[in-house]
């Protein structure tokens, strides 16, 4: 009980400072970085969704939107012509230069995903992973992306899927998506859909199902901490040995399974994971 009692208050504690300091986001305290302690899982999507990106990413100019601590963007330097990230958060800026200063072909720069400061045309993808979440107006990033790609270009966004029995809220976000939501957005946002993706089936194991109870029970009882640090805490106790994730997304890291296409216009509660893929 003793465990319990301790990340109970400490969510309470981070709850309180979260109310009373809204305009003092620090999104590095959600953002995956090098030596974050994460399960084989996490690990596993993370290689994902940039192993997924790479094969539209080949001899092309590439975007990441909110690219956190930039831990993708040299993977697909790799192929790409060039890669751009960018964050709102400066410490995850900081980072991500640190990591890639070396690296010819990646930049880094602070920027507003609402506002993007590029010209019209300059890139032939966008990507925006795990983080549509985060936007007060999707509708207004939706509009830059298409300003900002070239024709014919693709913006693909990855988002945990609402739908998922398990799924939980982070911190700090505004509006989650379902499969028919995220295909009406790119759709009314004057983006041909070319496919709605599923990710990550749910497992239907004992020892999975007992996991979901738990889970499950935390979120009801609001004990689930913001902090990513905090839920590796967490995860510890109840999911056994943390791996802490490398400097650098690199080929071969994990498993990777081609993603399922779904149905855009029904709810679907089989998969974690979304992908929408839009074409200017």
């Amino acid at each position: 009980m003793g465990v319990f009692k301790s990340i109970y208050i400490k969510t309470i504690l981070e709850k309180f400072e979260k109310n009373h300091n809204m305009n003092k986001i620090d999104y590095s305290e959600i953002t995956e970085t090098p030596g974050l302690k994460a399960t084989q899982e996490q690990i596993t999507r993370l290689y994902h969704r940039y192993h997924f990106a790479r094969q539209f990413a080949k001899e092309k100019d590439v975007l990441e939107v909110a690219c956190g601590s930039g831990i993708g963007l040299g993977y697909l330097a790799q192929v790409a012509n060039k890669v751009v990230g960018g964050d709102i958060d400066e410490k995850n800026v900081t980072l991500a230069q640190r990591i890639h200063k070396y690296k010819q072909n990646v930049s880094v720069k602070l920027l507003d995903a609402h506002d993007l400061p590029f010209d019209s045309e300059s890139f032939d993808v966008i990507l925006l992973y795990e983080a549509i979440y985060y936007l007060k107006s999707p509708d207004k990033f939706i509009s830059e992306a298409k300003r900002v790609l070239k024709k014919g270009g693709h913006l693909i966004i990855c988002t945990v899927n609402k739908d998922w029995k398990d799924f939980h809220p982070s911190p700090y976000t505004y509006k989650y998506f379902s499969v028919p939501e995220l295909y009406r957005l790119l759709q009314e946002g004057g983006f041909v859909v070319k496919n709605i993706y599923g990710a990550f089936p749910i497992e239907k194991g004992f020892k999975s199902q007992i996991i979901s109870i738990i889970k499950r029970m935390a979120v009801k009882f609001d004990l689930i901490p913001g902090s990513l640090a905090a839920r590796a805490y967490l995860k510890r106790i109840f999911m056994g040995e943390l791996k802490p994730l490398p400097e650098e997304v690199y080929e071969g890291m994990a498993p990777y399974e081609e993603p399922t296409i779904l149905n855009p216009k029904e709810i679907n509660r089989e998969f974690k994971i979304i992908y929408a893929v839009g074409k200017k």
